[in-house]
């Protein structure tokens, strides 16, 4: 088995809250990303596929046909974007890292062909914190 990971990046703004909650009680536990004014983050993104090499291309998928993939289904909705009022796929969910993740998945997942596999994603919100995300 070969796994193969491109990298893509995108920049969204958002904040964490939860709308059955007071703004005390988000401020508690969110803290300044609870902020009403919003922030942002300079997200990477690595999408990790796995697989056998065709034989005649030594590929287990072309990566420049993954790259138009993952920013016609993943980038282009979120890019400059505010996760909590712009992107569809986001609506009615906490915009946290680990539900923008899955959220993702499920973007690509329908788009990929047959006999590619999703290994995994993973997500840097910061250079310091990520999330990482294996299917169901």
């Amino acid at each position: 088995m070969v796994y193969i990971t491109r990298i893509e990046h995108f920049n969204a703004a958002h904040k964490l809250f939860n709308p059955k909650w007071t703004p005390e009680q988000n401020e508690v536990v969110f803290g300044k990303c609870a902020n009403e004014n919003w922030h942002g983050h300079n997200f990477e993104l690595y999408v990790t596929l796995k697989g056998e090499p065709d034989p005649e291309t030594g590929f287990v998928f072309d990566v420049k046909k993954l790259s138009i993939i993952v920013n016609e289904h993943v980038i282009e909705k979120l890019d400059h974007k505010n996760l909590n009022v712009d992107v569809p796929f986001m609506a009615g969910k906490i915009c946290s890292s680990e539900n923008l993740v899955i959220a993702i998945w499920e973007q690509l997942v329908p788009h990929l062909p047959a006999g590619v596999a999703l290994h995994c994603l993973k997500l840097y919100e910061t250079p310091r914190i990520f999330v990482e995300y294996f299917g169901n």
